[in-house]
């Protein structure tokens, strides 16, 4: 794969000694929620770009706004990162709220030099006055304040005297610009609230324009890459560091990641678990970084996928199913194979010796050949899916039925020879008979069946709950203001009595298998001992759902 345009760059700036041969890059959030898979790309490109190049790589709270951040988004961004990134020194990770006083020394030196002011306008006020494409915006009335003056409410505003909304600071820059980011932008703002870090010692705070290239150039980055959006506030950001003659970035931008059935705005998330659409920030469902881990995805395959998908300055929209394949690629390599049954059938084999149960033998992965083998006990009661059988099956259907042999996996080919029925008509029992010579799951004759059915002995199964996972959204684009009438009410279906082979008893939290012909499962954070509680990672792709779909 060529170089990607940042890394063009990259490479051009070290051909010619730009700075000095270093590459120092930043992965800055706000805690103000948790990750999702829009930040992944961020964090993958910027933490790759320093792997790549011998540089270093910083995580930066942007923590500039107490009233809507919490410590505890600050821990899961940590661990989001290294989970997706490797490990981040403490050393490495850094908070603008580590820069408020050397900020504000900036600000007052902007206002010692006529470069900013404090503004008396409401924001309303401040909307009205600012301007239209066709006209230009008016001054504020302070705009003109001497420096004393700006000076004396600067710091009363830092000393807490007045209350919010009454002032603001703002860079004097032009109110006729074309880039309505120059129009005096604001710097500061008042905001009682206590801070995570520094409680209540400030009652203003830096806002993302003013703070951004500061804590850049404070941490010596070199390349400060952003998403498209901020394009039109490259020129703010380049104004500020000009006019403060302080060690300057380079600002570049690439277009964010956007998934198709899949909602991005942190105030849509943050709502989607206020009003409990889902169980919390980390419900398998979301696509938040808590919660692709949650489900089992490797991160691996997370940094596969923001690679594929590559790094490009054009908006587009990716086929979330482009992540899912990266997710079932890595999956089908690592992942080692189980048998379990969802909704069981119970079939009793009537020629099976009584109290007889053998070990069969079971490959742990065909992909792996280093993944070993397992025994799986075998006996007269097993269970099947109760979706592989049909009394009176559709001409494509090859799997159990009346008269028919199908092959079990690892085992023996059995035929269907009665069916047990309820009173109401529903079946209950499918008995079947074995044929001993096709251990191991073939006929030493050659004849052949064209079924290969999974299943469970009764008397060692190990009972679990499994939560199959689905897209949260019905509709490819469901980011409008009405996006909550498009979530999908079966994107959770809650398996209660699932029968698992016995090598799963005691598998430890975060453990990924495939569960054979149903798809990748990881043992969820909810288990318990002799509880077990696992999620669908990712679905297998299953031909038979294909053809039903279309006699539907």
């Amino acid at each position: 794969m060529g170089l990607n345009f940042i890394e063009e760059i990259v490479e051009e700036d070290n051909r010619t000694g730009k700075w000095s041969g270093r590459v120092q890059t930043r992965f800055p959030p706000e805690p103000n929620g948790y990750l999702h898979i829009g930040h992944a790309k961020s964090i993958c490109l910027n933490a790759g770009l320093a792997k790549k190049y011998n540089g270093t790589f910083n995580v930066r709270f942007d923590d500039t706004n107490p009233a809507k951040e919490e410590q505890e988004y600050v821990d899961s961004i940590l661990r989001d990162v290294r989970w997706l990134a490797g490990d981040v020194p403490e050393g490495r990770v850094f908070y603008a709220s580590d820069y408020f006083d050397q900020m504000f020394e900036w600000a007052e030196a902007l206002m010692k030099a006529g470069k900013a002011y404090v503004c008396d306008l409401t924001a309303d006020q401040m909307r009205e006055y600012r301007g239209t494409m066709k006209d230009p915006g008016k001054p504020s009335p302070g705009r003109d304040r001497s420096v004393d003056e700006n000076l004396t409410l600067l710091r009363k505003m830092k000393a807490g005297e007045f209350p919010e909304g009454k002032y603001t600071v703002r860079a004097k820059i032009d109110m006729a610009s074309g880039n309505f980011n120059l129009r005096d932008p604001v710097m500061y703002r008042i905001v009682k609230a206590e801070h995570h870090r520094t409680g209540n010692k400030w009652s203003i705070y830096p806002s993302y324009d003013w703070a951004h290239g500061l804590e850049d150039s404070l941490e010596k980055i070199t390349h400060s890459i952003c998403t498209l959006e901020f394009e039109n506030h490259r020129p703010l950001y380049d104004w500020f560091l000009n006019e403060l003659g302080i060690y300057h970035p380079q600002q570049i931008e690439f277009a964010r990641l956007n998934l198709t059935y899949t909602v991005m705005s942190k105030r849509k998330l943050l709502e989607l678990v206020s009003k409990k659409h889902v169980a919390g920030w980390d419900d398998p469902r979301m696509p938040t970084i808590s919660a692709l881990r949650r489900r089992g995805y490797p991160a691996s395959a997370v940094r596969t996928f923001c690679e594929e998908i590559g790094v490009t300055r054009v908006d587009s929209v990716i086929d979330v199913t482009r992540l899912e394949n990266a997710v079932r690629n890595e999956l089908n390599r690592t992942a080692e194979r189980r048998m379990a049954v969802l909704k069981p059938l119970k079939v009793v084999i009537e020629n099976w010796p009584e109290g007889h149960v053998e070990q069969l033998e079971a490959v742990n992965n065909p992909e792996d050949p280093n993944a070993g083998k397992r025994t799986v006990p075998f006996g007269k009661v097993i269970y099947v899916e109760r979706d592989d059988f049909m009394e009176n099956p559709p001409k494509k259907f090859f799997r159990l039925s009346p008269g028919r042999e199908v092959r079990l996996r690892w085992a023996y080919f059995v035929t269907c020879k009665e069916v047990k029925k309820d009173a109401a008509g529903n079946v209950t029992e499918v008995v079947c008979t074995y044929d001993p010579a096709t251990r191991g799951g073939d006929a030493p004759d050659g004849r052949k069946v064209k079924a290969t059915m999974h299943w469970v002995a009764a008397a060692t199964a190990v009972e679990a709950e499994v939560r199959l996972v689905d897209r949260l959204f019905t509709v490819e684009s469901p980011d409008g203001d009405d996006y909550l009438k498009n979530l999908n009410p079966k994107s959770l279906e809650v398996v209660t009595d699932a029968k698992l082979e016995p090598a799963l008893a005691n598998a430890p939290v975060g453990t990924v298998v495939q569960f054979e012909r149903l798809g990748y499962f990881n043992v969820d954070a909810d288990s318990k001992p002799g509880k077990l509680v696992f999620n669908r990672t990712v679905t297998l792709k299953d031909t038979w759902v294909k053809e039903q779909a279309k006699g539907e």
